[in-house]
């Protein structure tokens, strides 16, 4: 078999630009280098990883100079964990990264005309700013390269953390995540301490086999806070155990007002199909906003960054310029956020989502709040919006459409062009799949104005929320 050839090692690199998927990039000679946890203006000699005809991927190995533009990061796991790419980057910068981001994305993809894109709204809060985390337990603990090095020894290989990303079946254990409040860290460490004390057994990916198989934790700005655990409970005595260890979390941490736990036997963690047991207080908890409360269950979708969505809600109410007397569609409505949010600026509201639990939510939240113009249904987008759908319901004056990040179906766009609102608000989590549709709006509707919106600090992601007109 013939040898690999050694990949070479660049030396006394310029990192120049920073690039999509939290990386930046170099150039030598005729090609172009991405590296991850670099900055502009770093120089390094980077470890070539993978050699294409036109690009490379590598990875620094040394700093020569370290750019003005660097910081030191803030979280022991920076670097392995995957998350939170840009902690070594200042804040100013990377709100203008997603700035450009924003603006490359809807010219080179949508190729249509744009006015200037509004100056990116940034978070107040750079840390501790999510109201939702997951982290999954495995038997197979992701050892560091450092770790590796010093040959360090575990008496177990169990880890409660984030999953490594290119292997699937394996986990970094986390001793503190600092994107959710310290709660987070302290529930999570005494559930992995007290299963490695008391023996209770770590999830095994590959062979679909072990108790503790993941936990998601959520607060809210009302000070309640919700735990689900889930379980591989294969027999009584598992479920004994699974029972104390419930009892255990409720007795050591009071102030959880939702303790839930879910039976899970897939190969996956998913949970829309799984019956949820409520261990301990309520099935959900709730999120304020303009003196509005949405119930949030542990199905529901409700934005991660409590703060920054009312800021993006805001922009979203402003673009849709409701005057009392329009009817508007909330695509991808999920708790009913939004449609509750400007349900007092227009004269009726319909939202539609695919999560049956989700909506259920949403007529809740209008009935605890007094909102009597709304309607919602749960189905798939593509299904449900057509145009028997629209001859039944009336034809929007506005359509506010916040998709997850793959983007719109072409048939739900089709509907979109049939129903021909005067405005449309879109809402994105992705700008590239949002500049695509936006090209196949643009033979009827004109963008008007951008606003990007941080919702995710320290991390590549970006919202950006765009009005469109329709065309005379």
């Amino acid at each position: 078999m013939r040898k690999r050839r050694a990949l070479p090692i660049l030396e006394n690199i310029e990192i120049t630009t920073i690039a999509a998927e939290g990386k930046s990039l170099a150039r030598v000679e005729d090609k172009v280098v991405f590296v991850p946890y670099v900055v502009p203006g770093d120089n390094v000699n980077i470890q070539v990883k993978r050699k294409k005809h036109n690009y490379m991927e590598g990875v620094a190995i040394k700093f020569n100079k370290y750019s003005p533009l660097r910081i030191t990061p803030i979280c022991s796991h920076y670097g392995v964990c995957g998350g939170c790419k840009w902690q070594c980057l200042k804040y100013e910068e990377q709100l203008n990264a997603k700035q450009q981001q924003v603006v490359d994305n809807l010219k080179r993809i949508g190729k249509i005309d744009l006015p200037p894109v509004s100056k990116i709204l940034g978070a107040e809060k750079t840390y501790e700013y999510r109201n939702k985390l997951e982290f999954g337990f495995s038997d197979k603990r992701w050892l560091t390269e450092d770790e590796v090095q010093k040959n360090i020894k575990y008496d177990n290989m169990n880890a409660a953390g984030f999953h490594i990303t290119g292997a699937f079946d394996k986990i970094l254990d986390i001793d503190k995540c600092w994107l959710m409040d310290d709660i987070c860290n302290k529930i999570r460490n005494y559930i992995k301490n007290y299963a490695v004390e008391n023996g209770l057994s770590f999830y095994d990916l590959r062979n679909n086999s072990g108790l503790l198989r993941s936990m998601m934790i959520r607060n809210s700005n009302t000070n309640e806070l919700m735990v689900l655990i889930q379980f591989r409970i294969d027999n009584e005595e598992e479920h004994k155990k699974a029972m104390i260890l419930l009892k255990n979390i409720s007795n050591e941490f009071p102030e959880i007002t939702s303790l839930l736990y879910v039976d899970n036997h897939k190969c996956n963690d998913t949970i829309g199909d799984q019956t949820i047991v409520v261990y301990k207080g309520n099935d959900h908890i709730y999120e304020e906003m303009e003196g509005l409360k949405f119930k949030v269950g542990p199905k529901s979708f409700y934005q991660t960054n409590t703060e920054q969505a009312y800021t993006l809600y805001q922009v979203a109410r402003k673009f849709a310029s409701l005057t009392g007397n329009e009817l508007v569609y909330d695509l991808y409505t999920g708790t009913g956020t939004i449609a509750n949010f400007i349900s007092k600026q227009a004269k009726k509201v319909i939202g539609i989502d695919y999560v049956p639990e989700a909506i259920e939510d949403a007529f809740v939240n209008s009935k605890i709040n007094g909102i009597t113009n709304t309607l919602f249904f749960a189905g798939d987008m593509k299904d449900i919006l057509n145009r028997e759908f629209i001859g039944e319901h009336g034809i929007p004056d506005v359509i506010i459409t916040d998709p997850p990040r793959a983007g719109m179906h072409t048939d739900v766009i089709d509907t979109i062009l049939f129903a021909s609102p005067k405005r449309i608000v879109y809402v994105s989590c992705n700008p590239a799949t949002q500049a695509r549709d936006l090209q196949l709006l643009d033979s009827n509707y004109k963008v008007m104005a951008v606003q990007p919106v941080d919702m995710f600090p320290h991390t590549h992601h970006v919202e950006n929320v765009v009005l469109l007109e329709k065309r005379k």
